[in-house]
């Protein structure tokens, strides 16, 4: 059965407004959808809380994952928090939502995979009734029964459409759709699980990629996952990451060469990324390098 929701709003004294959504026919209490917020000339919604019970944890899934459990988390911290709940739809990814901050964006990429499977669960037509997931496709199923597609190789215009019509004010269907997903998120184990899953197998897959490009066979975790999370971001090119390992195999060199990528504009980010590898380093658990034959870490 469709879940539905009565959406309300509230202007702080701060002048902020805030967003709620409710079950309906439930006696569950409201819960915060997101802040509106302008960024450059665009309107949309931001949810950067972190709350007890809905945050990325790396001992919660060491049984499952072993060290890729640990190995994503500088990136999760630096996103979200580790806020399974995490959400803004105000640039021009239009949507993005988990502790990683998957964005709709791009074809194929993590927000695609990720919806797709959350499109696989069971519940999914209770949260996205109009949404079906066919041929490994994403498509809108109209009153009629008319399919219509999503997304595809090259483009997920329609998809980011759908979640969120336009970054000009924050619209109801923008609303609905983000507390679908916060709601989903909260109230539901495997769409966490979901989060998680879409993170590590997008870091396997990226580390084969980054070691046919940068020669990555030993390198210490902690220069692998700068790497990795200087390209989930953004801040900085192949070329500027070989450029920082250029040093005759000296990796500490390598390492700090790769956290002064992007310090300019993004420094905040890169001592989060920094501090949490140190902490996991001091617990024990960072101490592994790639094996490019297992396509895995190994202890040292």
């Amino acid at each position: 059965m469709a879940i539905d929701f009565t959406i309300t709003s509230n202007v702080l004294s701060s002048g902020r407004t805030t967003y709620s959504a409710q079950k309906n026919n439930s006696q569950e209490p409201k819960f915060t959808i997101g802040f509106r917020t302008k960024y450059e000339d665009n309107f949309g919604l931001f949810n950067t809380s972190v709350t007890a019970n809905q945050v990325y944890l790396p001992v919660d899934y060491e049984g499952e994952y072993g060290f890729w459990a640990n190995f994503i988390y500088p990136t999760a911290m630096a996103e979200s928090g580790g806020s399974f709940k995490c959400m803004n739809t105000y640039d021009r990814a239009k949507f993005t939502f988990s502790f990683m901050q998957y964005a709709a964006h791009v074809p194929n990429g993590d927000f695609v995979h990720f919806f797709k499977k959350l499109l696989a669960l069971p519940n999914a037509k209770d949260y996205f009734p109009k949404i079906v997931l066919q041929n490994d496709r994403i498509f809108y199923k109209n009153n009629n029964g008319t399919l219509s597609q999503l997304e595809n190789d090259t483009s997920t215009q329609t998809l980011m459409d759908y979640l969120n019509p336009s970054l000009s004010e924050v619209e109801n269907q923008e609303l609905i759709c983000a507390a679908r997903f916060v709601h989903w998120s909260v109230n539901d184990l495997q769409h966490r699980q979901i989060q998680v899953k879409t993170a590590i197998d997008l870091y396997k897959e990226n580390m084969k990629a980054y070691h046919k490009r940068f020669g990555l066979d030993q390198a210490p975790a902690k220069v692998c996952q700068l790497i990795c999370d200087i390209r989930h971001q953004g801040r900085g090119t192949n070329d500027r990451i070989a450029n920082a390992l250029n040093t005759n195999g000296n990796f500490e060199k390598a390492y700090q060469n790769l956290c002064s990528i992007g310090s300019a504009n993004y420094q905040s980010r890169i001592t989060t990324v920094r501090n949490t590898i140190n902490k996991l380093t001091t617990q024990g658990k960072f101490g592994f390098k790639y094996d490019a034959s297992e396509k895995d870490f190994i202890n040292n």
